[in-house]
């Protein structure tokens, strides 16, 4: 075989080596890929049943109840226009709380309830966390 055949070839296998890498790429990612939703969208209609998404919003006041079972918790989150039910079963983050940001990843059930995969809890730019204790809050850290 001549050395023009053998580096074409070689090419060849490259180019399907890439495609395929790029395919299983692409398909990891639809599975990982989700929309930002707010409760408005979701009241509006634009959230179908089963699709992967985040829902982001305030956690409603009063609105938190922890089940008997010691993991699931159910509230209702709310961008002041629309409210959505939510259901997560797991331990939530420590700055989860009533009146405060989260989101949520999950899918939509068919009775209108956001069931959740996991949560994470927002904070503002003037959160200091616990183990900074009494130190000022307009004290900038030191730069490297």
């Amino acid at each position: 075989m001549k050395a023009k055949h053998q580096r074409l070839i070689l090419a060849l296998v490259a180019l399907c080596g890439v495609a395929g890498a790029g395919v299983l790429a692409a398909s990891a990612l639809r599975d990982e890929a989700a929309y930002f939703r707010t409760p408005v969208e979701i009241e509006g209609g634009k959230a179908a049943v089963g699709e992967a998404m985040r829902l982001g919003g305030m956690v409603a006041k009063g609105s938190i109840a922890r089940q008997a079972d010691g993991l699931t918790i159910r509230f209702v989150a709310t961008d002041g226009k629309a409210s959505v039910p939510v259901e997560y079963k797991g331990i939530v983050p420590d700055l989860f709380g009533e009146e405060s940001g989260m989101v949520a990843d999950g899918r939509m059930r068919a009775d209108g309830t956001f069931v959740a995969d996991r949560i994470l809890a927002k904070h503002d730019e003037r959160y200091m966390p616990p183990q900074m204790g009494d130190m000022p809050k307009n004290m900038k850290a030191p730069k490297a």
